[in-house]
């Protein structure tokens, strides 16, 4: 009963009916409106549960929006990087082709990377950039030792006895001592005669005293001269291969038998052949 008689007046006074007036800009009467204040203060309570729900909506929507930007942005900057990679991959491979026991790990063995709570795209493309940039150079510069590896005169342009060295000699057929500007290899007639290394042909002809000669030009200020020959098997601007054939053995032109004479030029100077013949 004491409890009763404490909340009632607190039930009487939510009870109590409260007038709102509504007065209009117009010519209309004023609208009045009797509810009780208990009803009021629920209409106001899921009001502004209700706002509230709907402001939280908006809040998560405008979050969302900005995670779904960031997850853009990453998505767009992880393609630029799987590019990048697949370069990696591509480089890799032709890193164990020629290095058979280094991978791509040692060539990027000197790159830092720092170590961070996020992930720094743009640190990790310039790094990735630089790294593609110094494999390039490396490709580049292989390249090049190759083309100069490959216009370099090595081993023998014919398999045979050597017979007279580069330098002074007494001439078989003048009797008197001259320089030799290469080296005679005796070998049978009709042997192929082989480029000691890629070049493109210059001349392919007959010369007084040398006789069927080819001379090939190999770039890198290389020159292999072949005389005596019995038949030639090259033209001018054909390109050749080491190891290509280009003429037949014989002895043509001023020859006591069958040989090739041979020289090699660097720079337009005349050089021993030899040292490049035992260094193939």
């Amino acid at each position: 009963m004491n409890i009763f008689k404490r909340i009632k007046p607190i039930v009487k006074r939510f009870a109590t009916p409260i007038t709102i007036m509504v007065v209009p800009h117009a010519r209309f009467k004023p609208l009045k409106l009797r509810i009780p204040l208990l009803f009021l203060v629920i209409s106001i309570f899921f009001w502004s549960t209700g706002l509230g729900y709907v402001l939280s909506i908006g809040v998560d929507a405008i979050k969302y929006r900005a995670m779904e930007k960031k997850v853009r942005l990453f998505s767009d900057k992880f393609n630029e990087l799987r590019s990048t990679i697949v370069s990696l991959k591509i480089a890799e491979s032709e890193f164990r082709k020629l290095f058979s026991h280094k991978s791509k790990e040692e060539v990027l063995e000197s790159v830092n990377i720092i170590e961070t709570n996020s992930v720094d795209f743009e640190f990790l493309k310039r790094q990735v950039n630089e790294t593609v940039d110094s494999i390039t150079e490396i490709k580049k510069f292989l390249k090049e030792q190759k083309d100069v590896y490959m216009s370099t005169p090595k081993g023998w342009p014919v398999q045979g006895v050597v017979t007279s060295y580069y330098g002074m000699r007494q001439h078989p057929i003048l009797g008197r001592a001259v320089f030799h500007a290469g080296i005679d290899i005796r070998v049978p007639q009709g042997t192929p005669i082989k480029a000691t290394a890629d070049g493109i042909v210059s001349f392919s002809g007959w010369i007084t005293g040398s006789g069927h000669t080819i001379v090939l030009e190999h770039g890198h200020g290389y020159t292999t001269v072949y005389a005596h020959n019995s038949k030639n098997h090259v033209n001018v601007g054909k390109r050749v291969k080491r190891g290509d054939m280009i003429a037949i053995s014989g002895s043509s032109g001023d020859a006591t038998g069958p040989h090739l004479h041979y020289e090699v030029w660097k720079n337009s100077t005349q050089i021993d052949p030899l040292p490049y013949i035992k260094g193939g």
